[in-house]
This record gives C-alpha cells, sequence and structure tokens, in this order.
C-alpha cells in the first residue's frame, strides 16, 4: 500500500512537470488592451501603447494586475519542490537577530528579532533587571507587518525619541515622538514626510515635507517644492515654522543637519542623485544669510563632526577618492581647508567616524573593508585588526567614549557583532550569529576579469567547498552598476538554497558603482553607460569561459537601476542567460522623470529633454529595445503597488511588451507584491514567500529538482 501511494506521488509529480513544459510553449497570458499613442522626441516618433497601466488607480489596471497575479500563481504552482523550498527558507530565516548596540549618554538600545517575526523591535536595555523594556514593537501597529519603523533620532539630551514609520513599504513617512522615560507618545500626528529625518533642536527639530498630493498621485505624483520646518513637540503641525532657504527652485531638494551641541545648523542642497550644496550659520529658526562651504552641486560634501571650532568633512571635491577635510569656522573659505585624512586608487575613502576622540576611517580596498585609526590632526595610528575578507560596519558612537561596536560579514560569514576597547585597541565577540549556516563548508573567493574594453572588473565567487566545475553549476549573477552604490559581498541568507543545490553565487562590482570611487562611478554614467551593460555581460561570459556555468545553467538579477541592467543585458544578449530577474526596474527611459523623485536621477542618465542625452538613452532603454524575433529567458518580473520610488507602470509595460511577443517560448511572469514598495520594509513573511518563488522558478526554469 505504501509503494503504492509513492508510486502516486511521482506520477503527480511528474505530471505535472510535463504538463508546464507543454505550457510554456502555448502560454496564454492575460489580455493587455492597446493604445494608439504615438511621442515624438527630437523629431522621432515612439510608440507608447500600454501607457493606460501608468494610471495605477484605474479599475482597468488594478483588474490587469489582479489577472497578472493570478496567472503567475497558477504557473508557479505547478512547480513541485515550491513549498519545500519555503519550508527551507523558514528554517534558514528562524533563529534571533540582534543589531550593535546604539549607545546614547551612556543607555543603550537595540533592535531584535526572534527570526520570523515581520519586524524588528526597539528595546533599551535596563541594567540591573533581567528583561529589557521595549520601546518600539512596530508588529503592534499592524496585523500584516505593513508599517515599518525608519530612523530612529535622538534629542541630544536622550529625552526624546523621535522615529518615522513608512506604510506598506511607500517612501513616505510618518513622523511620531516619544518621551524615553516613561514611554508615553506625543501624538503630533506628522505627515507629508518624505526622505526626511528629524534634527533635534531645543524643545523640537526640523524635519522636510512636500506639498500634499491627491488620492491618485500619492504614489506616482512628482514630487517637487520640499521645505524644511521646525516643529516644536506638543503643537500642531499647521503651525510649524517654514525654515528660510537659498533655494529658488522647486527641483532643488533641501536638507538641515544641527551639530550636536546645537550650535550650528547646516544647510544641504541638491539638484539629484549625485553633488550637493552646503551652507552654515549659528542655529536659529530665523536665519536670512548662510555662510558658503559650496556653493555648485559638482561634488558631494557633508559634515562628519563639529568639533569645537571645526567642521571634520567628508568629500570628493579635491579626491575622486575622497578625503577627510578639518575646516575652522572663523576661515571657512576652500583656500583655508585643511586634508586630514586621503583616499587613493588602492584605498577609496568610504566613511569616516569620530569617536573617543580619535578618527576611524573605512576603506574599500578591492570592496573589502580596510578600518585604519588616526588622530584629530590626521597622523595615523594603526589598522583595526579585521576578523577577515569582508565588510565591517560600526564605529559609532559619542565622541568621548570609551568603547564602540563593529559588525564583521561576508558572503560566507553570518553578522558576528564585536565590542572594541577604544584606548586599548583589543576587540572581543560582542555577539556570535545564531545562523546554523555552517561557514566552514564554503568558499567566498574575488576574481578579477577583462570587460569588453580590457578595464578590469572585480568579482566574488560562493559556492560550496570541492564543488565540481562542469559548465552546468545552477549560477546566479548578480549587478547594479550606478548612484555610486558599492555592491558589497554581505551575508545573505537565502542563497544557502543555491549553494546547498551544488549552485554558484557571483556578485560583479561593474562600473558605475562607487567600488573605486567617483572615477569609477563617472565611467558608468551619463553617455559611458553602456559600460555597465558590458562589464556585466563579460562578467556572464567569464564565468561560461571559467566552466563554472553556461548558458543554459545562467541566471541573472538585479534591483531598481539594477532591473534597468538586466532589462537591457538580456536585450542585448538574449542568449547568454536562461533565467532573468528584472526587480523593480526602470524600465522606460523615456518617461522615468515624469514620476515622483524621477528628476532627480537625470544626473546618472541624462534628461530627456537633452537631444544627445535622448539619442544614448534610446540606445538601451529597456522598453524600447525589445526584440520581436529573439526567445527571451525565462522572466521573473517583479514590481509592487507601492513602489514610489521606482512606480511600477515601468515594470508593468515591460511585461506586457515581452509577453506580447509571438516568437518568445519561454514564460515571461510578473510578480506585483501587494502593499509592498520599493523594498525597505517588507514584512518577513512576504521576504520569505517571494524568495520561495525566485529559487523554484530559478531550478524550474532550468530543468532542475531541488
Amino acid at each position: 500500500m505504501r509503494f503504492l501511494k509513492l508510486l502516486f506521488k511521482y506520477l503527480i509529480v511528474f505530471n505535472s512537470f510535463s504538463c508546464s513544459i507543454e505550457e510554456k510553449k502555448n502560454m496564454k497570458y492575460p489580455k493587455t488592451n492597446k493604445e494608439n499613442i504615438i511621442d515624438i522626441y527630437h523629431n522621432k516618433k515612439i510608440n507608447d501603447p500600454y501607457r493606460w497601466l501608468e494610471n495605477d488607480y484605474s479599475e482597468e489596471t488594478q483588474s490587469w494586475v489582479k489577472e497578472q497575479n493570478k496567472f503567475t500563481d497558477a504557473y508557479l504552482s505547478q512547480i513541485p519542490f515550491k513549498n519545500k523550498i519555503k519550508k527551507k527558507l523558514m528554517s534558514i530565516w528562524n533563529y534571533p537577530i540582534e543589531s550593535m548596540p546604539i549607545i546614547k549618554n551612556e543607555v543603550q538600545f537595540y533592535y531584535h528579532n526572534n527570526g520570523l517575526q515581520n519586524q524588528s523591535i526597539l528595546y533599551k536595555k535596563n541594567k540591573n533587571k533581567k528583561i529589557d523594556s521595549v520601546v518600539i514593537d512596530p508588529n503592534k501597529l499592524s496585523k500584516d507587518g505593513s508599517k515599518a519603523l525608519g530612523g530612529i533620532y535622538f534629542s541630544n539630551d536622550t529625552k526624546y525619541l523621535g522615529y518615522s514609520l513608512n506604510i506598506s513599504g511607500s517612501d513616505w513617512q510618518e513622523l511620531n515622538i516619544i518621551k524615553l522615560e516613561d514611554g508615553s507618545i506625543i501624538s503630533d500626528d506628522l505627515k507629508w514626510v518624505k526622505f526626511s529625518g528629524m534634527e533635534w533642536f531645543k524643545e523640537g527639530f526640523f524635519y522636510k515635507k512636500y506639498p500634499e498630493k491627491t488620492e491618485e498621485n500619492i504614489l506616482k505624483g512628482i514630487n517637487r517644492n520640499s521645505k524644511i520646518y521646525y516643529h516644536k513637540l506638543k503643537t500642531p503641525q499647521k503651525e510649524d515654522l517654514e525654515v528660510e532657504t537659498l533655494f529658488d527652485s522647486e527641483y532643488i531638494s533641501p536638507w538641515v543637519s544641527v551639530s550636536e551641541d546645537e550650535e550650528l545648523m547646516f544647510l544641504y542642497g541638491s539638484k539629484g542623485t549625485y553633488g550637493n550644496s552646503l551652507y552654515f550659520n549659528k542655529t536659529s529658526l530665523n536665519n536670512t544669510e548662510w555662510f558658503p562651504l559650496v556653493k555648485d552641486f559638482k561634488s558631494e560634501i557633508s559634515l562628519v563632526r563639529k568639533i569645537k571650532n571645526n567642521l571634520f568633512l567628508l568629500s570628493d571635491r579635491n579626491n575622486s577618492y575622497n578625503q577627510l577635510i578639518k575646516v575652522s569656522i572663523d576661515k571657512y573659505e576652500e583656500s583655508n581647508w585643511e586634508i586630514i585624512v586621503d583616499g587613493s586608487s588602492d584605498e577609496v575613502l568610504k566613511e569616516i567616524q569620530i569617536t573617543g576622540n580619535k578618527i576611524f576611517a573605512h576603506f574599500y580596498k578591492d570592496v573589502y573593508s580596510l578600518w585604519k585609526v588616526f588622530n584629530l590632526d590626521g597622523k595615523f595610528l594603526y589598522n583595526i585588526d579585521s576578523p577577515g575578507l569582508g565588510i565591517i560596519n560600526g564605529f559609532n558612537g559619542d565622541f568621548s567614549a570609551k568603547k564602540t561596536y563593529y559588525t564583521f560579514n561576508s558572503l560566507i560569514n553570518p553578522s558576528t557583532i564585536y565590542e572594541y576597547d577604544i584606548v586599548a585597541n583589543t576587540s572581543k565577540i560582542y555577539k556570535e550569529s545564531k545562523s546554523a549556516f555552517n561557514s566552514e563548508k564554503y568558499v567566498m573567493k574575488q576574481e578579477f576579469y577583462k570587460s569588453k574594453d580590457g578595464t578590469l572588473i572585480p568579482m566574488f565567487i560562493c559556492h560550496k567547498k570541492g564543488l565540481q566545475m562542469d559548465g552546468k553549476r545552477p549560477t546566479l549573477l548578480y549587478g547594479y552598476g550606478g548612484f555610486n552604490i558599492s555592491i558589497e559581498p554581505y551575508f545573505n541568507k537565502s542563497n544557502s538554497i543555491l549553494y546547498d543545490n551544488d549552485g554558484v553565487y557571483v556578485i560583479a562590482n561593474i562600473r558605475g558603482g562607487g567600488e573605486y570611487g567617483e572615477k569609477w562611478h563617472k565611467s558608468g554614467m551619463l553617455e559611458n553607460k553602456q559600460n555597465v551593460f558590458d562589464d556585466f555581460i563579460y562578467a556572464a561570459k567569464y564565468l561560461i569561459k571559467k566552466n563554472i556555468t553556461s548558458p543554459n545553467f545562467l541566471g541573472i538579477q538585479g534591483q531598481s537601476n539594477g532591473g534597468l541592467l538586466i532589462g537591457a543585458v538580456i536585450n542585448q544578449n538574449p542568449d547568454l542567460f536562461r533565467v532573468a530577474f528584472p526587480e523593480v526596474g526602470v524600465m522606460d527611459m523615456l518617461r522615468y522623470e515624469k514620476f515622483t523623485i524621477g528628476y532627480a536621477w537625470n544626473v546618472e542618465y541624462g534628461s530627456i529633454e537633452d537631444e544627445n542625452s535622448f539619442k544614448n538613452i534610446i540606445k538601451y532603454s529597456p522598453l524600447h529595445n525589445v526584440d520581436t524575433n529573439v526567445t527571451y529567458p525565462s522572466m521573473l518580473i517583479y514590481t509592487a503597488d507601492h513602489d514610489d520610488r521606482v512606480v511600477p507602470a515601468h515594470s508593468f509595460k515591460y511585461a506586457a511588451t515581452i509577453q506580447n511577443l509571438k516568437t518568445n517560448k519561454n514564460p515571461s511572469l510578473i510578480r506585483i507584491g501587494i502593499n509592498n514598495g520599493h523594498g525597505f520594509g517588507k514584512p518577513t513573511k512576504t521576504i520569505i514567500n517571494e524568495h520561495a518563488e525566485k529559487w523554484a522558478y530559478f531550478f524550474y526554469e532550468m530543468g532542475l529538482k531541488y
């Protein structure tokens, strides 16, 4: 009898697999209507038949979303091992995680998650008590975990804690305040806030607010005309005082920060995602004059710390690899700036922390972390001993601190927290990871390959030790390549699914990122954007040449600007990949400036209004370069209904275009996350479900079993 049951189960699995292969040849996608809409860009006509999908509030679009999700559900439900992967992921996730301690006036705070909680909880450590007290538990704010705790902002006297809440993954924030002494909430109800912190001054704080929007435009309307306000505690938001700034353009985004001693305030202005101006003055609610440190928008510059009469600033203004600068507030002109710590092509300066009367400088050395310690005059003291090759973050705290904390992790090392004695220059383990991941079983290596133009590009390769490379290893190649963002070899729990199925995970540190400073960034932006795609394509070719994988076993993944990357490379080399995951991608490059904060990206991509930029962009825009005569890789496109960073219309229109191809025999599915956004604040339950779907699809489309 048991034999018959097993045989019956086998036949069900076999039949479902066989049927799905047949169905791949006859994919009947939900119908997507076309419109006859033609735009003219610099005398060139461009058809936009799915423009109606930009109206995310319409009944037609919402119906389309439901039908697409239903279709994706039906296809993925055929995969016999999807639930097995989900169960394994839940097991992988199910261990407690704790953050580095946050020390404020000798009081310790930290985040904790039991592993499967949707959101992490903020705790305060109580001396001489067995149980620490909960400060904020976001899990109690919504049943589905859709309310996430964003930034936290302590008043300088640690009397109050301000915090932001993000709902359903949207960038819109609600600001709230807690009185730490008794945990009581001050319900001042601050809304229409986005991309903002809370800078405390006396009994209130500065924050950034946008004009109110209609319901239809909340998630897609252009975000401009932001202003800085000062909010006094226990007063209504309508009484907040607008802060006078120097900027007269509705597209210049202002920000104000305040020094810890509250003596000086700093006015930042930015036109886009790179470059800012910086001014300062004595902290006041009615400043009309600002003293300029940098007036233009041609470099990045930010305050690290004010110490007595000196400002310590991190900037790439005169060094592509960044430098720490000391500026006297009495002689603030650029000609009087003093260089304290310099980055170089070999060691790119990424971050500065000033604590314990010392400068802690975080360098990248071929993307690995290297921390050096200097005195306040810039004299090198010593290196911080690293637990291994990987990423180290931390070393923050009060200026007078005697100890601080840092974390170490890598692709094969779950995060461990260390306590560091600043005076003795010694470290000890504070919290070890509770993960069951056995680092000894795996190998992480870095290799360099030549791109199309001969530039050497680094990549990280990770897999089981002793794995035989026969050209058939299921491999996932990840890339981003933009906005000066570095892709670091962080530990990713989900990758255990790939490793334990004899697969290989690869990160390509392609141009456009910040791995080698601003020059590396500029070599992959604007007219140099094709370098990014070439770097990624040649990463794939390198893996094939090394006999690690082959086009039948190679998957690729990228998110946001990385989603654009995936869309571009499969247009240019569709036969090179078997599976593709373009996620929350910028797919319609001709209309990206028309939504939310998209206009801020034209410093990275170029504006369609400029003819030369248009001619460059139209060459690679994923939506506009779909080839009607080729077979594309199996695709699982991802977007979310509350993504107001890269609006879902990008992915909607792209999916509709790919699904309409008569020559494409591979499935092109789209998953639209409900009550989710660009990625931040996603509930653990949703994260696990999405990873289970992706891994199941990845193996299934390669003809492999898990």
